[in-house]
């Protein structure tokens, strides 16, 4: 040590050195991470909702590795990757589309084989329209909806890490937004029956319906109106939403959001495989994949969903007459007026994310390139189709499922 240093100011020199030392440290460290793509934006897209996205290093280990960009269109390893992705959602549909048949045809044998062993002498027309009228049909449907719906829907997220707890982790949801968006619900009820209404005079001039729901006769008894209410206004909004918000729009929003809830929604309608139904769901299904990006979550979904059908389930029993009639008219119109109001005002703020360049080529082409997407697509649209036109080539499909 030189003489003319003092060991303080030896000591003070070297705790200098040491704070410079870190301070470069903790630079270097910051610029490390500021070249670390972040791993729920890795396309650097500031339309999607971040916060409500999964992270893409489960499809691209690599995006952590500092400096390293995405590349334009997607290498072997991550289409492999995405494709399996879409292959779970894919194959959830198709097998909640073909097995939800089966298990209701499988439950109603069984409990009709149950009432010939009580009553071996009941004749088979009597047994039908018991089972038809009362709350055993309307039941089975429910028992089935829980088991494709729930049961699909744990299935996919238990095949693609999506963990239950992260679709209740509400934010930035108010019951003010909760009354706005149920309004918003009304509007596009009111819309798509106009629409729905419009489309069956067109197809009437030639012959054909689009109204090929036959619920006449079915669940006309006190327990079977109850059951059924039950089933249309909690049971198929709640399941229905664990399913297609809950389930698929994860699967298919994990490269690209907008991608994920126009195919979520056109999953929806077709899974109602009638044209009135289709143009409701279709519509609501985006608003519906909307919300539940914004607020990360499938209960402000969940809330809208259960209104709605109960709103309709309301509108289609109130048997009203006269002045009561014209009453409950203007207040509905007033409701769909004040919801059309909400819409814009809700898109005035909140906008369907856009895609970049190398999100178009994650979305539509490369679902499209999974056989299971493809092939559950094309078979839904058939039997979607095959209803109104009864056409022979069509009714392979109708008559196989």
């Amino acid at each position: 040590m030189p003489e003319n240093i003092s060991p303080e100011q030896h000591r003070a020199e070297v705790a200098a050195l040491n704070h410079e030392i870190y301070r470069l440290n903790v630079r270097l460290n910051e610029a490390e991470r500021s070249q670390i793509p972040d791993c729920r934006d890795p396309f650097g897209n500031p339309t999607e909702y971040h916060e409500s996205q999964t992270d893409y290093s489960d499809v691209l280990p690599q995006i952590k590795y500092p400096g390293y960009s995405i590349p334009l269109d997607p290498q072997f390893e991550e289409r492999k990757r995405l494709k399996r992705i879409y292959a779970v959602g894919g194959g959830c549909m198709l097998a909640h589309f073909v097995l939800s048949d089966y298990i209701t045809a499988a439950i109603y044998l069984l409990i009709r084989k149950l009432v010939f062993a009580v009553n071996p002498d009941a004749a088979a027309e009597a047994v039908t329209k018991y089972i038809y009228r009362s709350s055993i049909l309307a039941g089975i449907m429910m028992i089935v909806y829980i088991i494709t719906n729930v049961g699909f829907a744990r299935l996919g997220m238990r095949l693609t890490g999506t963990k239950s707890s992260d679709l209740y982790k509400t934010r930035d949801y108010t019951p003010g937004k909760a009354a706005q968006y149920c309004l918003i619900g009304v509007f596009l009820l009111m819309l798509t029956a106009l629409i729905a209404s419009l489309t069956e005079n067109i197809f009437s001039k030639y012959g054909y319906t689009t109204d090929v729901m036959d619920m006449d006769g079915i669940a006309v008894t006190n327990s079977g109106k109850a059951v059924m209410l039950i089933y249309t206004c909690v049971v198929a909004p709640v399941t229905e939403e664990l399913f297609f918000r809950g389930m698929l729009l994860h699967c298919f929003s994990k490269a690209n959001q907008r991608f994920a809830v126009f195919f979520s929604a056109l999953f929806f309608g077709l899974a109602h495989a009638n044209l009135p139904q289709f143009t409701l769901a279709f519509t609501l299904g985006l608003f519906l994949a909307h919300i539940t990006l914004i607020h990360g979550s499938i209960v402000p979904s969940i809330v809208v969903h259960v209104f709605v059908n109960s709103f309709s389930t309301a509108m289609s029993e109130l048997k009203l007459k006269g002045s009561a009639l014209i009453l409950a008219n203007e207040i509905v119109l007033l409701l769909a007026l004040t919801g059309g109001i909400m819409l814009l005002v809700f898109r005035s703020g909140n906008k369907i994310p856009a895609t970049t360049p190398a999100q178009t080529r994650r979305g539509l082409s490369l679902a499209l390139a999974t056989p299971l997407v493809t092939i559950t697509l094309i078979l839904q649209t058939l039997y979607l189709f095959s209803l109104i036109f009864d056409a022979p080539v069509l009714n392979t499909v109708k008559s196989f499922f």
